[in-house]
């Protein structure tokens, strides 16, 4: 489940990325629920497995992308 919420969190960043461009921020609105998925997966990841450390870089990557991209929604007002 760790690696799971990894890959999520790697790709939920890369789309963060791409949500940097002007007029593509409402993409952000379908990598949350993505990037929370990741969150989920990871944190069950750390707490069923011995080896927490693809599961504790998902966690962060994943609460990272999730704060980045709510504050990109509020300061753009979710369209831009």
């Amino acid at each position: 489940m760790s690696v799971i919420g990894f890959i999520f969190g790697i790709l939920s960043i890369l789309v963060l990325l791409i949500t940097v461009v002007p007029f593509l921020g409402w993409i952000n609105w379908l990598n949350l629920p993505f990037a929370f998925l990741g969150l989920i997966f990871s944190l069950i990841g750390v707490t069923a497995t011995k080896n927490k450390g693809l599961g504790v870089a998902g966690t962060v990557i994943c609460c990272i992308v999730i704060i980045l991209g709510i504050l990109r929604l509020t300061a753009c007002g979710g369209f831009i």
